[in-house]
């Protein structure tokens, strides 16, 4: 498999903030977002081809059953399958952080789904040439129905402007009944400067609507860097 990079560190986002997880982050990704913050998954894919074998071998030397795969899109990769059906035979728990449009039957037990809303649209980033393409993949409501159909699930959204809940919503009622506190606003950023500024304003909608807030915690810890 082409893997960016495998490190071990606390899990920054999510129901499972704060627990130590392996990552296994895949490279390459159909989307291009603006903010993206593994460009070196996205929009200059880099990595190096390692076996399965190998990978659970890396893994094994952290002391943790926690494992997280991600990306770029690793729903995309060649291998996640196996990788995924390797892992759990492995005895690990396993989430995958996915953008939610492909879908895999996969080993998984939290399916960590990060719709993108169109604040994600790189309209203007190497004159726009992803734009139209990025739009017309972003959102598949059929993918996040059948990942919700497949069992425990999160979905985490990367709020930058207030205008944001409007889609938010929109998408929500175009899937089966979801639990409120499924529902992860996260503000979208690199700094703490920047998540902070954002941060009170997203808690609000958390409180009026029932909703997660979800913060960045490994932004707060290591900053915007790979392997944390």
């Amino acid at each position: 498999m082409r893997i960016a990079e495998l490190f071990f560190s606390v899990q920054g986002e999510g129901l499972l903030l704060g627990v130590p997880s392996a990552f296994v982050r895949t490279t390459g990704c159909p989307l291009r977002c603006v903010w993206c913050d593994s460009p070196y998954t996205s929009w200059q894919p880099e990595g190096e081809t390692i076996s399965i074998e190998a990978i659970l071998d890396r893994l094994a030397v952290y002391p943790t059953k926690y494992v997280v795969v991600t990306g770029g899109e690793p729903l995309v990769a060649a291998g996640i399958e196996e990788l995924c059906q390797s892992l759990r035979q492995a005895g690990y728990h396993i989430t995958i952080e996915t953008a939610a449009i492909v879908y895999s039957p996969v080993a998984c037990d939290l399916a960590s789904l990060s719709p993108k809303l169109s604040n994600s649209t790189p309209h203007h980033r190497e004159g726009g040439r992803y734009a139209l393409k990025h739009d017309q993949q972003r959102l598949r409501p059929d993918v996040i129905r059948a990942f919700m159909s497949q069992g425990d699930y999160q979905l985490k959204f990367v709020v930058e402007h207030e205008s944001d809940i409007g889609e938010i919503l929109a998408l929500l009622d175009q899937l089966p009944p979801v639990r409120s506190d499924r529902v992860l606003l996260m503000p979208q950023g690199i700094t703490s400067d920047a998540l902070r500024d954002r941060g009170p304003w997203i808690a609000e909608w958390c409180k009026r609507h029932g909703f997660r807030f979800c913060p960045r915690l490994h932004i707060e810890l290591f900053g915007n860097r790979r392997g944390t």
